[in-house]
């Protein structure tokens, strides 16, 4: 296999997560009474960091408000995932294949440190992956590059080498940036959102009916079209 790392974001793409932090951010709107269409603010935000949102959101506020905004939105998110969050179907067969392959694994995620602590003590995810990367590490979120490419850099591998797999338009973006082809999930938005990206290896509804070697053979058939 050509492919040696698979690179993983968080939400809506491990865990079902997205749903929540929907109707997390739907109150957070509520309560300032601003508008909020769900689809269209996924799609415009998903895998930036939260400064980043806030600061678009409420215009010229301070550090110290946008990072209170931040954590009573996330405190919402956490008091729904707390009963609710499942892993996605089908990754945790891929992830025991890649394993046997020998790939190196990582989380590349724009979520906060409680919020991956929440569904890491819930799933055991960080025991199986050799390195977590996000926002908190102090790069900035998709769709810059930069998560992807600091994943490679700790793994040893080339960008060309790692395989991402996203729910996001953004984070999709950002493998493209980063030089990476990528995966597609619908769990969140429908396909027809990520088939304009020449990344993508293919676009599926979980990791169910996904195989690794098909998976390396589309990566290496891209990468010798775009050589």
């Amino acid at each position: 296999m050509t492919t040696s790392a698979l690179l993983f974001d968080l939400d809506g793409t491990l865990i079902d997560s997205m749903p929540h932090h929907n109707t997390a951010w739907e109150e957070w709107h509520r309560r300032r009474d601003l508008p909020f269409d769900g689809d269209a603010f996924f799609a415009a935000t998903a895998g930036r960091a939260n400064a980043e949102i806030m600061r678009t959101l409420v215009p010229g506020r301070t550090a110290e408000d946008y990072t209170a905004m931040a954590d009573e939105k996330e405190t919402l998110y956490r008091e729904i995932a707390t009963r609710s969050l499942e892993l996605i179907p089908g990754f945790e067969a891929l992830r025991a294949v890649a394993r046997a392959g020998g790939m190196k694994l990582a989380i590349c995620t724009a979520s906060t440190p409680e919020n991956m602590a929440l569904a890491f003590e819930r799933f055991g995810l960080d025991s199986h992956m050799d390195t977590v990367v996000s926002p908190a590490d102090g790069m900035r979120g998709k769709p810059h590059p930069d998560i992807f490419l600091e994943a490679a850099r700790r793994l040893g591998v080339p960008p060309a080498e790692c395989i991402v797999f996203e729910d996001a338009p953004l984070g999709i973006e950002a493998a493209r940036r980063a030089g990476m082809p990528a995966v597609a999930l619908t769990t969140t938005l429908p396909a027809e959102e990520f088939q304009a990206f020449d990344n993508v290896l293919t676009i599926v509804p979980d990791f169910s009916s996904l195989e690794l070697a098909a998976l390396d053979r589309a990566a290496h058939k891209k990468e010798t079209r775009h050589a």
